[in-house]
């Protein structure tokens, strides 16, 4: 305990287990099966939309992306005309977040904050977050980004270099959870902050490339069971509070929406070729989607359109729901980063960013893991492509040219989004899907808002609510 002023403060953990559903607790999860025998249980009505950089806003600040602007993990910006997507700057979420009301309450209160997003540029006493290198010839070098500066330099002379191909893309897989685990225990071991917030993305890669299919994902389950172990018996150690929580739960899909297509065929999607590939041009659209997971905002720059492109929508099968501005209010999604019109897929669809309709003129960052030049989300640079048996050596001569000094193109990802079969992003899924919150026995209620994780972060902190 740390005492200033007579305000006391409870040192906590909160860790973010992404992914994590009641529909996936089980059999293959035995310590989280042992661990709530003597801790609750509560689903977390889903943040709208139910993506990372939404829900982590959602509980940090406890608003809504109306307020905080964070309305999914990409969006159009209109001034620069240009799509953007992961994007780091904290000061991209607008609303005060937790750590700055617990320092001005309490000096002496200090935060670690590894992996969650917008961790760049934050007033977070410790942060740790992904960042390649980005060489003159081509390379992006794995690497990643601290406060403080020598940070990242302790880490890596401890753990290695951040596996940043093992954090995304075709090889993602336990290692980059593993090395985040670890690194919080040391920055933890070095400054005991009262407040670490840990992001685990593990369970993300199998149950978007599998859906909830125990055949499939349960060596997962069991990985991610034993790393959360671990992390739990280091910190119960230290005498801090657990929280363990997710953003979304991810439930199975079976059929990829293109509404970008859609639009091309109405006349509506700008495209400019350069070198034989096709390019969305947005700025001259009359109106085109940004896709993220199961929602897609849709940005309208002829107004004269609007009408036509919500008919459209509503006709589109798969679809769920389309906001128009004054149901955007309804959704806490009304700010200026939000589409025109928001849209939202049944919980068995999602959204493609594809626009083009010969896969000989798709742009060569399709066949690539490039998160920020693709104009939406891609859950397909999971995969490498199956339908090439010689992918791998492709894939490997593409690396010995690169370790050899020669500009490269790793051009390995499909373009079959048929392979996707978890998504999640929707609020309008079965509750076994709702994220879920694990604590103490001491909410009393079977659903919280995601807005109301602040509270419980908060309460666990100071022992009473803000």
């Amino acid at each position: 305990m740390v005492e200033n002023m007579e305000i006391t403060m409870q040192k906590t953990v909160v860790i973010d287990i992404v992914g994590l559903s009641s529909s996936i607790i089980g059999e293959y999860t035995p310590f989280l099966q042992k661990y709530l025998a003597n801790r609750e249980l509560t689903r977390i009505k889903p943040a709208f939309p139910a993506v990372t950089t939404t829900a982590q806003s959602n509980y940090i600040t406890g608003k809504t992306p109306s307020e905080h602007g964070i309305v999914g993990n990409g969006w159009y910006d209109r001034e620069a005309s240009e799509v953007k997507f992961w994007k780091q700057s904290n000061k991209l979420v607008l609303a005060e977040k937790i750590w700055d009301a617990a320092k001005r309450k309490n000096p002496d209160f200090t935060s670690s904050k590894m992996f969650w997003w917008y961790n760049m540029y934050s007033t977070a006493d410790f942060s740790v977050t992904p960042r390649p290198q980005y060489h003159a010839d081509g390379v992006k070098a794995p690497d990643c980004y601290s406060f403080p500066a020598d940070l990242r330099e302790k880490l890596q002379a401890k753990l290695g270099t951040f596996p940043l191909f093992k954090f995304w893309g075709p090889g993602a897989n336990i290692e980059s959870s593993k090395w985040i685990a670890d690194a919080s225990i040391l920055v933890d071991r070095e400054n005991n902050p009262t407040l670490t917030l840990i992001y685990l993305p593990h369970l993300d890669y199998c149950l978007q490339k599998y859906g909830v299919d125990f055949e499939k994902i349960s060596k997962e389950l069991g990985e991610i069971d034993a790393l959360v172990n671990e992390l739990v018996t280091y910190y119960e150690s230290t005498g801090a509070k657990i929280i363990l929580l997710s953003e979304y739960g991810i439930n199975n899909v079976s059929r990829p929406i293109h509404l970008n297509r859609i639009f091309r065929k109405n006349g509506l999607l700008s495209i400019r070729m350069e070198n034989n590939h096709e390019l969305l041009d947005a700025g001259a659209s009359k109106a085109f989607a940004v896709a993220d997971h199961q929602i897609a905002h849709i940005y309208v720059n002829d107004p004269s359109c609007l009408d036509t492109v919500k008919e459209l929508l509503l006709a589109t099968e798969g679809v769920s729901k389309v906001l128009d501005a004054e149901e955007k209010v309804n959704f806490g999604i009304d700010h200026e980063r939000a589409g025109d019109l928001v849209v939202m897929a049944k919980s068995d669809s999602w959204f493609t960013y594809y626009y083009w309709e010969d896969d000989k003129l798709a742009p060569d960052f399709a066949r690539n893991v490039d998160i920020h030049n693709k104009p939406g989300y891609d859950p397909v640079e999971m995969f490498m492509n199956p339908a090439n048996p010689f992918i791998k050596l492709r894939a490997a001569y593409k690396l010995a040219r690169k370790l050899l000094g020669f500009r490269y193109l790793m051009d390995v990802i499909p373009l079959d989004a048929s392979l996707i079969k978890g998504s999640h992003g929707s609020v309008d899924v079965g509750k076994e899907f709702y994220p879920v919150l694990i604590c103490e026995k001491n909410l009393n209620t079977e659903e919280i808002p995601s807005t109301k994780i602040y509270d419980v972060i908060w309460k666990s902190i100071f022992g009473e609510t803000i």
